[in-house]
């Protein structure tokens, strides 16, 4: 997977907007105002820090090398995925995941509005 496909599959998803509070190396993707990824489209190797549910966020880095606590966010709720260490298959469900946790905590009224009960 690409910068350019990571940061297109991201931005996606149904009210999916792209910021950068970080600088302009750092992309910010999020739904609602809530952040559901975090990139820096530039990085070598590219790399995606992603919310998952907190035993998943185990599971994950104990199989995978290319899966680690996720680099200056909760490491309890975040991983950081290596994008080429993971089928590009996987990669997207992760950030599906990720996308759909963040609209889990939504109030109802935005969820109906996404599509997402």
């Amino acid at each position: 997977m690409t910068p350019a496909q990571l940061r297109a599959f991201c931005l996606d998803f149904n009210d999916a907007t792209e910021e950068f509070p970080f600088g302009p190396d750092t992309s910010v993707f999020k739904v609602a105002g809530k952040m559901f990824a975090l990139a820096s489209l530039d990085g070598r190797p590219l790399s995606i820090n992603l919310k998952c549910e907190p035993e998943e966020a185990v599971r994950l880095r104990e199989e995978y090398s290319a899966v680690a606590p996720g680099y200056h966010m909760n490491k309890r709720h975040w991983n950081t995925v290596v994008v080429g260490g993971l089928p590009d298959r996987m990669v997207r469900e992760l950030i599906e995941d990720s996308y759909d946790l963040v609209v889990a905590g939504l109030p109802k009224a935005v969820r109906l509005r996404l599509d997402r009960p």
